[in-house]
């Protein structure tokens, strides 16, 4: 059960615009995981403690995540050199022979991974786009289920950016 501070600062945070970044006192465990990326190499979470993560779960064929991976670069790009990295989560059933030639056509200057159901399941993904920030210590901060609104979520960048920093 959330105590009334940590309900309380979630209120306030909404309230004041501060978007919907959980209060940190109610925060849970991003869970862990190694995926290999197009070359092979391992992609772990816990090799990005201390730095705020962007985990952008896509496929190739999803319009709103098209839309917003530019976004997400401009934010990897902008950000880095205050503690922000970014991981996509390809979801195409086809795996890595759909994800390779989409990549060739469209770089992405963040590491991409490629996730399946069951990895899925473990961050709660029912449809896509889903995006989560997920704080220096690891702990999901926001999920957003559908297309972000980029000034919005721009600011949780920020905000999760000034957290222990």
């Amino acid at each position: 059960m959330h105590s009334r501070r940590a309900l309380a600062a979630l209120m306030l945070a909404l309230l004041y615009g501060m978007g919907p970044v959980t209060a940190s006192a109610v925060r849970t465990p991003a869970p862990a995981f190694t995926l290999a990326d197009a070359s092979g190499n391992a992609v772990r979470l816990a090799d990005y403690k201390g730095r705020v993560v962007l985990l952008d779960f896509w496929a190739t064929w999803c319009t709103g995540c098209k839309v917003e991976i530019p976004w997400y670069m401009e934010f990897k790009t902008k950000y880095k050199g205050q503690g922000l990295a970014a991981i996509g989560v390809a979801m195409d059933e086809e795996g890595w022979n759909k994800v390779t030639p989409y990549l060739a056509e469209h770089p992405i200057n963040y590491a991409i991974v490629v996730g399946d159901a069951a990895f899925a399941a473990r961050y709660e993904i029912q449809s896509l786009p889903v995006t989560l920030l997920i704080d220096r210590k690891g702990r999901i901060a926001s999920k957003h289920v559908g297309m972000v609104d980029k000034g919005g979520f721009e600011a949780e960048i920020r905000r999760l950016l000034r957290e222990g920093s």
